[in-house]
């Protein structure tokens, strides 16, 4: 094995002759920490031990016998070659989605409630944007997602991107629309859905925290001049005592 030398091999031929059982097997030790010496960065690898008892018995032709650790591989799987790997053979359109991509469209489409069903389209939405932004550089439209969404379900899912497509995606995922459907009904659209809020809603909650803000400086002044009016009448009752 050339990645230990041949010094290495001379010292194992060595050992091999060598008669007193004893012996030998405290020279295989010592060999063994020298083998790893020579090669100190495959100290972290889990079997690394093993592997230095399988080269040392590599080297030395099978013929060594001595005590050791772990037992001696067959000269059969010296050069035997690998399995196989068994690849999927899944037809992705889109790889940067990924099969799980189509598991979940699958999973959506045999949702039998249309809320469900919605929520778990657009969380479906939302998470081939993040795919599509990790492989590429350009943020996409809408309507592409949309188109390739619409391919990858076959047509089975033309209703909620529809609603997706006119709408936007709704807030709520499908783990947990079912637990917030109480507290966003005051807020639906249309069937019960709550959409992502526009720019006039966010525009009025920023006016509300401005007039929180002015009622607060308001008070913080008002605060100020109370405290100084009462000086000036401590001051003045002062005075009167003196005079």
């Amino acid at each position: 094995m050339k990645e230990y030398g041949s010094n290495v091999q001379k010292l194992a031929d060595h050992i091999v002759k060598i008669e007193d059982r004893t012996k030998r097997t405290l020279y295989a030790h010592i060999l063994v920490e020298l083998m790893r010496q020579i090669h100190p960065n495959m100290r972290d690898n889990q079997d690394y031990t093993n592997k230095l008892w399988d080269d040392l018995y590599i080297i030395s032709g099978f013929e060594l016998d001595v005590d050791s650790p772990f037992p001696p591989p067959s000269p059969e799987s010296l050069g035997k070659k690998p399995l196989t790997v068994g690849y999927n053979q899944h037809n992705l359109i889109y790889r940067h989605y990924g099969r799980n991509i189509d598991l979940l469209l699958e999973k959506a489409i045999n949702t039998e409630n249309e809320e469900d069903r919605l929520a778990f389209v657009s969380y479906i939405f939302r998470l081939m944007r993040s795919f599509f932004n990790t492989w590429n550089k350009d943020n996409p439209e809408d309507h592409v997602l949309l188109g390739q969404l619409d391919q990858l379900a076959k047509g089975r899912l033309k209703t909620e991107i529809d609603y997706i497509r006119r709408n936007g995606p709704i807030e709520a995922s499908p783990k947990d629309r079912n637990s917030n459907q109480e507290r966003n009904r005051g807020n639906s659209h249309q069937g019960g859905f709550k959409t992502q809020p526009g720019h006039n809603q966010e525009r009025q909650n920023s006016n509300n925290q401005n007039n929180r803000n002015r009622s607060n400086n308001n008070n913080k002044f008002s605060g100020r001049n109370n405290n100084n009016n009462r000086n000036n009448n401590n001051n003045n009752n002062r005075r009167k005592q003196g005079l």
